[in-house]
């Protein structure tokens, strides 16, 4: 078994993965790992990038979109490593980051899921950590109602404003765009909830990491860059809902995330 698997999902951008895979491979030479890269929808020029400067990461590709979460879940079960580092292929690591995380996740058996700082590219932070979403925070984040004092107060509890995000945190989730998973968690756990095709698997994932027993936790000594786009928001306020796909993709998700969760006393995680 190896230490690390590192799975990338990729969707249709070969340029950024190649710029991910040359920061992994450059950065954990000295790790026991693998990485593996499934291509939801085959990109030739991603097939062609990695035979032609990647020999050693695992290709598998897939006809269709799988969805971030079955394309997570397919590169779990063919992953080999104690610990599972799932990143975006908009990601670049930054020397010794990935390392001190697993460092870090080893020494700390009661932490099943563990995610890095995450900088944007003029060195700006980004926030990848929160409190969990409630009804009225997709409302509020989407609508004028942001505006108003009640709900900018819940939207600054939502995004944590008040954490500093140099320190250590356990929030509630973290952003997916990078998280180390305990194998040993992992197990008990299960892998992402494949009903969510694309948005709130991470906090998902997580909620289920704290159900059962398991610590989430973002630890800023490890460093990533992220080229980040909320996809799912533009300048259309509301009518994103229409004009925009993947914020139908985002709502629809919120309504499944809130309906799987109406009653934790019902509820099967």
């Amino acid at each position: 078994m190896k230490d690390l698997s590192i799975i990338i999902v990729h969707h249709q951008t070969p340029e950024l993965l190649k710029l991910c895979l040359d920061s992994l491979t450059k950065t954990t030479s000295e790790i026991d790992r693998e990485i593996i890269v499934i291509d939801s929808t085959i990109s030739h020029k991603a097939r062609d990038i990695i035979k032609s400067n990647f020999s050693g990461v695992v290709y598998l590709p897939f006809k269709g979109n799988l969805g971030y979460s079955r394309g997570v879940n397919e590169g779990v079960k063919h992953s080999k490593g104690q610990y599972i580092l799932v990143v975006n292929p908009d990601v670049i690591v930054t020397e010794g980051s990935i390392g001190k995380m697993l460092q870090y996740i080893q020494e700390h058996e009661d932490i099943g899921m563990l995610g890095p700082q995450i900088l944007n590219f003029n060195g700006t932070h980004q926030r990848t950590f929160f409190s969990y979403y409630k009804p009225s925070t997709v409302l509020a984040r989407r609508t004028f109602l942001g505006r108003l004092k009640r709900f900018k107060k819940e939207i600054n509890n939502f995004l944590m404003t008040d954490a500093d995000y140099t320190q250590i945190q356990t929030p509630d989730w973290i952003m997916g765009s990078a998280m180390m998973i305990s194998r040993r968690a992992l197990e008990k756990v299960g892998g992402m909830d494949e009903r969510f095709f694309m948005y709130f698997e991470d906090v998902d994932w997580a909620r289920r990491f704290w159900h059962n027993d398991y610590k989430v936790v973002y630890y800023p000594e490890a460093v990533f860059y992220h080229y980040h786009q909320r996809e799912s928001k533009s300048k259309l306020g509301i009518l994103d809902a229409i004009f925009n796909r993947k914020t139908r993709w985002h709502i629809q998700s919120a309504f499944k995330f809130f309906w799987k969760y109406h009653d934790l006393r019902k509820v099967k995680i």
